[in-house]
């Protein structure tokens, strides 16, 4: 009996009780939490070292726009300041200092200083505004050229893993971790230096300012600085890992669309649609649940906002007006001095100054929050870039070539079991293919052959046993040098979306129309081709919807020749092709198969036939080997499957 899932608010609880559980070393994310070892041991400053230096040149621009970031916010903060002499020296009684009326009598009139004034305090602005936009031009562009590398980055480590690995990620899975994740550590310039960098300025700048004005409600403004840090240690310390959390669900959710419209066929044909929009959905309300946490987390900085700056602002008022009554009656009294009073300008600067603080103390507390998010992908990729490639796995040096190579294949002793299974495929496989000759592979569906082929790949690794090239282990040999020496046909026919050149051309850079089309020609495929409007610039949809599957493997074939491998794999590489469409490329595969090491999985008895060596796999396991006139003298096995193919059973 299959179990019923989890709905979503059971899933939602289990992740709430295991946010607060710790996490074993080396565990992988999970899909419900998204919770690994990494995220505990890796503090803040590990992940600012490891974010600069992942950026690398891109630290000058940034720089550059903080530079411009610091004059530009320094300049905003001159403006604010008219406000004292609009209201005592403009609309209030106070004189200007002798000495600015000295070096500029027309400013003793009112008019007069109201419009410099106001023509200052507009050049000042346009001038900020300059330097401001020129910071901000420079941290966007920044933060593209970073997302862009972070992207190339995570792609090609992504697309170098284990190929278990890959079928572990998915897909849409990996599409969503490239994409999103990737792309959000270039949001870390305006979440982690932009922004922070100024409120800090202007944090900084309007302290200084308030000291001048009165040093007592400097004091009485600056209490607010302590319940920044003590926000950020409550709240944000238990945001990120909700984000990550979060992520790595929306990861999952990807993975499900993508792999629900790639089975498009199957699940019609089942009549599973209901069922597949009910289980992503169901991941969706987990998805949405757990947004809604974060949120109300993160609202949570924002309400206590909300009333403490309404608070230190009222509190702030009335000291600052008791002030001004208190040394207005202090200074007709004659006890303090004009210099000495506080006065109704200094109280409205004051005030101004206050108001723009809070936007820095503001923006800092959420910058924070944000930067959880951020910080959340950073630590994600930094998980991924920690993952060993195929390439860590062939530590050797040995770089191959086609001129170089001879191609001859030696298994010693291999045995092999899928990561994460017991059970061994292969086991003790020890053979040798020589150089230019064809090995022809057969046994029941599940015998192993599929996976001897992956090995000769190095898809995988040997789990016991060598793989040799020409003597050399593989474990040995440059792995990209080594896979320039393949060519595969599938049975399961992988095309990409574009032209049928393009598909034909993909084994071979700059492969030219003429080399093309002979390849075509030898596959069997110029025909048909022909027949199309646009003929090899025909347009064959994602993964070839728009042939048939008769013609992919032709198109596949035809890839596989124009290449011109050394070393040949053909999995079921004509059991998509009626009769007809077999015996013309007959003559193609026997010319493709000249002159290179070939592997080939058939039942067909015309395709291994005239193999030089033929290896019948069981269970695993190599139960006979020779050519087929051997074989059908001495193996009851192999001359039982001939006989089943030629004459079967009514």
């Amino acid at each position: 009996m299959v179990k019923k899932p989890h709905s979503s608010k059971q899933r939602f609880d289990r992740f709430k009780t295991q946010l607060g559980e710790s996490v074993k070393s080396g565990d992988y994310a999970s899909i419900s939490t998204g919770r690994t070892a990494t995220e505990r041991t890796r503090s803040f400053l590990e992940l600012l070292k490891a974010f600069f230096a992942m950026i690398g040149r891109a630290k000058k621009d940034i720089f550059w726009s903080l530079g411009f970031l610091t004059i530009g916010s320094t300049i905003g903060l001159i403006p604010p300041a008219a406000t004292k002499i609009v209201f005592d020296n403009i609309l209030g009684d106070q004189p200007l200092p002798e000495k600015v009326v000295s070096y500029i009598p027309s400013l003793s009139d009112k008019i007069t200083l109201l419009a410099a004034i106001a023509i200052g305090t507009v050049t000042l602005a346009i001038i900020s505004l300059c330097f401001s936009v020129r910071a901000r031009w420079l941290a966007t562009k920044t933060t593209k050229r970073i997302q862009v590398a972070i992207r190339r980055s995570a792609f090609m480590h992504a697309s170098s893993l284990p190929l278990h690995r890959v079928h572990q990620l998915r897909s849409g899975g990996a599409a969503s971790l490239v994409r999103e994740d990737a792309g959000a550590i270039g949001e870390l310039v305006f979440g982690l230096c932009y922004n922070p960098w100024r409120a800090i300025i202007q944090l900084f700048g309007i302290l200084i300012i308030l000291l001048f004005v009165d040093w007592r409600m400097l004091i009485g403004s600056i209490i607010l600085l302590p319940i920044v840090f003590f926000t950020h240690r409550t709240w944000i310390s238990r945001i990120r890992p909700m984000w990550r959390s979060i992520r790595g669900t929306r990861q999952y959710c990807d993975a499900m669309v993508t792999e629900s419209f790639g089975g498009a066929r199957v699940v019609r044909s089942f009549s599973r649609q209901r069922t597949e929009s009910t289980s992503w959905i169901r991941s969706n309300h987990l998805l949405v649940r757990k947004e809604l946490l974060a949120w109300w987390w993160s609202r949570g900085i924002d309400i206590a906002w909300s009333v403490l700056v309404p608070v230190a602002t009222g509190a702030l008022l009335w000291f600052g007006g008791w002030q001004v009554l208190n040394d207005s009656k202090l200074l007709a009294t004659g006890a303090i001095t004009q210099s000495q009073a506080i006065t109704a300008g200094d109280l409205v600067m004051f005030l101004t100054y206050l108001a723009l603080l809070m936007g820095p103390l503001a923006t800092l507390a959420e910058s924070a929050t944000q930067l959880q998010n951020s910080l959340a992908a950073l630590d994600r990729i930094l998980d991924l870039f920690k993952e060993p490639t195929e390439q860590d796995e062939h530590k050797g040096g040995i770089f191959v070539s086609r001129d170089s190579s001879r191609g001859e294949i030696t298994f010693d002793n291999v045995s092999f079991q899928y990561p994460g299974s017991e059970i061994d495929v292969l086991n003790n496989i020890s053979f040798t293919a020589p150089s230019g000759k064809t090995v022809a592979l057969v046994g029941p569906s599940g015998s192993g052959k599929t996976t001897l082929c992956n090995l000769v790949a190095a898809f995988y690794n040997a789990s016991d046993g060598q793989i040799e090239l020409d003597g050399s282990p593989l474990q040995d040999i440059d792995l990209h040098s080594y896979r320039t020496l393949l060519g595969i046909v599938e049975q399961d026919i992988f095309l990409f979306e574009g032209t049928i050149a393009s598909n034909i051309a993909y084994g071979k850079r700059g492969a030219t129309k003429e080399q093309i089309e002979t390849a075509a020609k030898q596959a069997a495929a110029y025909e048909f081709i022909s027949e199309f409007k646009d003929g090899f610039e025909t347009e064959i949809g994602e993964r070839g919807v728009k042939l048939s599957g008769g013609q992919r493997q032709r198109i596949a074939i035809a890839r596989a020749l124009l290449a011109d491998p050394r070393i040949l794999i053909l999995d079921e590489a004509t059991s998509n092709l009626d009769t007809h469409s077999e015996r013309l490329i007959q003559q193609s595969l026997s010319t493709l198969l000249k002159n290179r090491t070939s592997f080939v999985i058939a039942h067909r008895l015309s395709t291994i036939r005239d193999a030089d060596l033929i290896l019948v796999l069981d269970k695993g396991k190599i139960v006979e080997s020779g050519t087929h006139d051997e074989l059908m003298n001495r193996s009851e096995h192999y001359h039982d499957m001939v006989v089943l193919q030629t004459h079967p059973q009514n």
